[in-house]
């Protein structure tokens, strides 16, 4: 039986077919983590998914209705970089539900685990890079609605930068962001995190862990959230589709660690996302996304938890 839950739903497979996003890796990972003895059914949680009324919280009235609708403009979809689908739709809404059900299931256990989610690229009118909703900062609102949360952290270690979920958080004392993401990819234009640590071409893991290391403790010495949304790409390893940095798999097995142990430290809940991953070889990136999860559960088992009494909203 594993110390903290995983979240998962079936219905999470974008269904884009042959596209450089292979959302059937969420398939993947689930079906890996049992066959490998990580986990057993029991250990997964089905999310519903997230209400309109959720989405609102984050998302223009005009964007929900043409998502659910199929009244998307040619613009919309150029932008958004997917083929629209009815099922497609259904993922995204079962991803924020998913993202905020792992922040509930981390508030509890330390860690909550969502297999899917990290669409960090969504703003509240648009999408863009494949992501629609922006279930990060969905399930951050809806933790804060419900009064369960008052501050969060989103670290993004996903190779692109966060530009959605900084854009969103962009002026609220409530929510600090970081991004760690190399400077010279997508997206063009960077709206500005809380920190932003633009790498070169080609860093490896020793740049990268240092840089990320030291921010991630200046990031918690500035602002103490209740909660952290750790976005896990699998995208700055060395054979990835999309990136240009040279991680390898011990190198992102160290990020991890970083991340996970330095927010438990400090009595954050830690949710963690999965967002990117474009591998030559699928299997690579689906080895990444569950070394995230061995790394969850190491770290909670040795260092542990002790959560901290809600904070003030201000920095």
């Amino acid at each position: 039986m594993l110390p903290f839950q995983l979240v998962y739903h079936e219905g999470y497979d974008l269904n884009l077919g042959e596209h450089v996003f292979p959302s059937r890796k969420f398939r993947l990972i689930h079906w890996r983590l049992i066959q490998e003895g990580f986990a057993a059914t029991e250990d997964f949680v089905e999310p519903s998914p997230a209400s309109d009324d959720d989405l609102l919280l984050v998302h223009d009235a005009e964007w929900i209705r043409k998502l659910k609708t199929g009244t998307l403009t040619y613009q919309d979809i150029v932008r958004l970089e997917i083929p629209y689908s009815r099922r497609t739709v259904e993922a995204f809404w079962l991803a924020a539900g998913g993202t905020a059900l792992a922040g509930r299931l981390a508030l509890k256990h330390g860690i909550g685990y969502n297999v899917g989610g990290g669409f960090h690229h969504a703003f509240p009118g648009h999408g863009e890079g494949f992501c629609a909703i922006n279930d990060i900062a969905v399930g951050i609102r809806c933790l804060q609605r419900e009064g369960l949360v008052r501050t969060a952290m989103v670290i993004d270690c996903d190779v692109h930068q966060g530009n959605g979920t900084a854009a969103i958080f962009a002026g609220d004392p409530s929510v600090f962001t970081l991004s760690i993401h190399q400077y010279n990819n997508y997206p063009s234009v960077k709206p500005c995190s809380d920190i932003d640590i633009h790498l070169p071409d080609g860093a490896s893991d020793a740049e990268y862990n240092a840089r990320l290391g030291a921010d991630v403790r200046l990031a918690f010495s500035r602002f103490q959230p209740d909660l952290l949304v750790y976005v896990a790409g699998a995208d700055p390893y060395q054979q990835d589709q999309l990136g240009g940095l040279a991680l390898t798999l011990d190198g992102l097995w160290e990020r991890d660690r970083v991340v996970i142990e330095t927010a438990l430290r400090h009595g954050a809940a830690v949710a963690v996302v999965l967002a990117g991953g474009y591998a030559y070889q699928l299997q690579d990136t689906v080895t990444i996304h569950i070394n995230t999860a061995k790394v969850a559960k190491e770290v909670l088992e040795t260092t542990g938890w002790q959560p901290r009494p809600l904070t003030s909203a201000g920095r």
